[in-house]
């Protein structure tokens, strides 16, 4: 493994890191059901941007990972990240070219199939959330999506990860 491409690999792992940093982070009482889907965000950019190096397999251990720290279900991220990331490798090349606000449009759909997964699930297991504020993190992922991809397209272009 060249210098290069291992530097690559500890980019995307430490941003990925700072993606459950976020995830973990409390916000205030009000503010809780607006928290965004912060690792499925970045997972959604370098599936975008690198897709032969974050792909399907990145996204099914990252996936499981965000099970256990959020005590989900073993498999319920796992399963929704794998179908959203699987959208996005297959269309990369089209959504590359999307302007930002198409590509947010773009991520709250893809947030609204892994709410709607994990709603099933839940569901299924009999621990349906209640109220509206389940879908509050469809809006704020697709708000934020603008401004988590130019910061990490700025470290992706600073670190050249290729």
């Amino acid at each position: 493994m060249t210098s290069a491409s291992s530097q690559s690999w500890w980019v995307i792992f430490f941003t990925l890191v700072a993606a459950f940093v976020l995830t973990l982070l409390p916000l205030p009482g009000w503010a809780g059901p607006y928290h965004p889907k912060w690792v499925m965000l970045v997972l959604l950019y370098w599936s975008m941007a690198l897709p032969h190096r974050v792909g399907i397999g990145v996204a099914w251990l990252v996936g499981l990972f965000l099970d256990v720290i959020e005590e989900a279900l073993l498999g319920q991220n796992a399963l929704s990240l794998v179908l959203v990331v699987f959208i996005v490798t297959t269309l990369h090349q089209r959504l590359r070219l999307f302007p930002r606000w198409q590509q947010a449009l773009l991520v709250l759909a893809l947030t609204f199939i892994h709410q709607t997964i994990g709603l099933c699930v839940r569901t299924t297991i009999g621990c349906a959330p209640v109220g509206g504020g389940y879908w509050l993190p469809v809006l704020t992922s697709a708000l934020f999506w603008p401004w988590v991809f130019a910061v990490l397209r700025d470290v992706r272009r600073r670190y050249l990860v290729n």
